[in-house]
Formats: structure tokens, C-alpha cells, sequence
């Protein structure tokens, strides 16, 4: 399998005691949204759809990675550090 480019990794802390999870790949946002997210909503369904048209080659990662941040949003993550797009995001 091929590794798509993710862009710059996404950290976000992931629980109420600061532990953090960096997402570095497109493969490592999918395996998080199918087997560890937290809450099973409508943005998480979205953010699945998304991933995996973008691993098709049918959608930009760049949708795929906003879906993501908004699951992540819903799903009670926060972003590490405040970066630009993640400012932006949130």
C-alpha cells in the first residue's frame, strides 16, 4: 500500500489527562476513526467518507483532513498547540 500525503501532522489531545495522539498519515486517520474514536456521530461518519474517497483518489486530502478536525472537534479532542488551520478549524 502507498502512504498518501497526509500534509503536516495533526496532534491533538486526546483525554481529559492531557494524553496527546499525532496523525501523521491518512491510513493512521482511518484506522482511528474505524477502531478508537470515541463517540459514533454524524461528523465521524462523515470524516470516514471523506478519508476514504480521498484514499480513492475522489476528494482532496485537504477535505478529508477538515472532516477529520471536525470529528475530532465533535468527538471532544483539542489541538495540541494552536496552529493556523487548526485555529482556523476550531
Amino acid at each position: 500500500m502507498i502512504e498518501i500525503n497526509w500534509g503536516k501532522p495533526l496532534t491533538f489531545v486526546v483525554s481529559e489527562d492531557g494524553d496527546t495522539q499525532k496523525f501523521t498519515t491518512i491510513e493512521q486517520a482511518r484506522y482511528w476513526l474505524r477502531k478508537k474514536w470515541p463517540v459514533a456521530d454524524r461528523d465521524r461518519e462523515h470524516a470516514i467518507e471523506q478519508v476514504d474517497a480521498a484514499m480513492d483518489c475522489l476528494t482532496t486530502v485537504d477535505a478529508a483532513r477538515k472532516a477529520f478536525v471536525s470529528a475530532a472537534k465533535t468527538a471532544g479532542f483539542r489541538p495540541e498547540r494552536a496552529s493556523a488551520d487548526m485555529v482556523a478549524a476550531f
